[in-house]
């Protein structure tokens, strides 16, 4: 292979069956419909090696000044060319100057550090056969999002994320069940997201005020999927992997949570308990 047989360009819509045997290769459970989700909402690129799809990277616009990236993939018959370096410079490139926020495995950290990446938690990707207390946590404050809801909920998880996700949020209305909590004197003051990724379920973003608000809210969806397979991924900082693992959700990997440049700024009242994805975010 040399440099000359090597084309970057757009991802598209086309592209995403190849990317999803990329994926299945690294053992990832990306489903077509997971990867069509992920593309419709983003900007991808495609690495091609004579035509043939061999390296893919997404990105996320959150707002003018952050971003998130992943889905950053290369064969790996074709590793050990820094393509993976290719890809993540035309990231970096693509976003104009945003800080940008992704998970990287073991094997890209060192490359993100270079890239002038730094880390600030960890992600715990936690999943399993959901096997729920029933008796707790109390979720009487938790019921199904309205339609009329999603203004609300929009500025919650700003507040929490400091982006501007309305475009994902509006998208997760179509695809998933959402659950509202609200305080009490009744105002909405988090939400859980459930929807079918990968293998089962996958049960973020989960923005709450408190680690009681986020059991709660994640109990509901727990409690109708109960012994089928749910996945959450959670920061390390939130305290909550050792209940996930007491509901059935055992942690099966780590990943470093990474930023370069600033962190958005947020709310001391809202906190995210759960991801969307490892690359949404």
């Amino acid at each position: 292979m040399i440099d000359s047989e090597l084309t970057l360009d757009t991802l598209t819509a086309d592209d995403l069956p190849q990317a999803v045997a990329l994926s299945s290769a690294l053992g990832w459970p990306y489903r077509l419909i997971d990867w069509q989700f992920a593309h419709g909402l983003g900007h991808g690129l495609a690495l091609r090696h004579e035509g043939r799809l061999i390296g893919t990277a997404l990105w996320w616009d959150y707002g003018a000044t952050i971003a998130t990236v992943g889905m950053i993939i290369v064969d790996e018959a074709c590793r050990g060319r820094k393509l993976g370096s290719r890809l993540v410079d035309a990231l970096i490139e693509q976003t104009q100057g945003r800080s940008i926020i992704l998970n990287a495995t073991l094997d890209g950290v060192e490359l993100y550090r270079r890239r002038g990446f730094a880390g600030f938690d960890t992600t715990c990707q936690h999943q399993g056969p959901a096997q729920p207390d029933m008796s707790a946590p109390d979720s009487a404050n938790v019921a199904a999002a309205r339609k009329a809801d999603l203004p609300s909920l929009a500025e919650i998880d700003r507040q929490a994320t400091g982006m501007d996700r309305t475009g994902l949020l509006s998208r997760l209305c179509e695809t998933g069940n959402i659950f509202t909590l609200r305080d009490g004197t009744g105002q909405l003051c988090g939400y859980a997201v459930c929807r079918e990724f990968g293998r089962g379920h996958v049960i973020g973003p989960v923005i709450a005020p408190d680690v009681s608000g986020a059991q709660a809210l994640i109990s509901v969806p727990l409690r109708q999927f109960s012994g089928q397979f749910v996945r959450v991924d959670t920061a390390a900082s939130t305290g909550l992997s050792p209940w996930l693992a007491a509901q059935g959700l055992a942690q099966v990997d780590t990943v470093e949570a990474m930023v370069r440049g600033d962190r958005p700024q947020t709310s001391p009242n809202r906190h995210v308990f759960a991801l969307c994805s490892q690359s949404l975010g």
